[in-house]
């Protein structure tokens, strides 16, 4: 087991260098599709291939990520729903704790579930607090966990969730809109997170165009991760 995946994104974030993920759903992409979205994803420069949703059919992850191996050496990262999400053919996991939610079952359940088979597993495991902010839709994470998203204007919350994450030992934090969100994160808010913390900070939802992906990198986002406007060809190249 190395770190290597976590080790690149700490290098880049102190040296000011973005990082871009593309995030793929098992659910919504065909096993047909995956040559020309490879050929896409690397045109692009992607640094990460993040694979996971909320619906995903226990199995297919794997048969997804093997097929993905197939046509790219770019990092696969897992961002799964529930543990049934995760397979060994994966370059790393991001082991995911819902801070932004009460629910004991993305707080703990899930990881705990996951546990026998992360034992025997060569995947990079990367703590990861994960952290829900309204986009504006009821967005399946919302569905499947039972939780609400921080607000846009609660500032104060979303930075202490995020420093608690920190202090609990989290190696990255995720500021989450949800998938096809209506709005990103906002500038201020990823500010004032991204000052308030000394690891890597994530940015994904909502981000449809150029404009929106400069502003997360320019407020402090080290990964941006594109979902929906990828699924959609907009242009949202470095």
């Amino acid at each position: 087991m190395t770190d290597f995946i976590l080790a690149h994104i700490h290098k880049s974030s102190k040296k000011g260098e973005k990082l871009l993920a593309i995030l793929l759903d098992p659910d919504k992409t065909t096993i047909s599709e995956i040559p020309s979205i490879s050929k896409r994803i690397e045109n692009l420069k992607a640094n990460f291939i993040f694979v996971g949703g909320s619906f995903v059919e226990k199995g297919i992850t794997d048969i997804f990520v093997q097929k993905l191996k197939e046509f790219t050496n770019i990092s696969i990262v897992l961002f799964p729903g529930d543990y049934s999400q995760v397979t060994n053919n994966a370059d790393a996991l991001l082991f995911l704790s819902l801070l932004s939610g009460r629910n004991p079952e993305y707080l703990i359940e899930q990881q705990i579930k996951a546990v026998p088979f992360l034992k025997n597993s060569s995947l990079e495991i990367i703590p990861t607090g994960y952290i829900l902010i309204d986009g504006g839709t009821n967005s399946s994470v919302l569905k499947v966990s039972k939780t609400t998203a921080i607000p846009q204007n609660n500032i104060d919350l979303a930075v202490a969730t995020a420093v608690a994450g920190m202090y609990k030992g989290k190696q990255l934090i995720y500021l989450e809109a949800g998938s096809g969100a209506k709005f990103p994160v906002n500038s201020g808010l990823i500010s004032a997170v991204k000052k308030n913390i000394n690891i890597p900070l994530i940015v994904g939802g909502g981000i449809r165009t150029k404009e929106q992906l400069n502003n997360a990198y320019k407020s402090g986002a080290d990964v941006v991760v594109i979902g929906t406007a990828f699924e959609n060809n907009i242009n949202l190249s470095i």
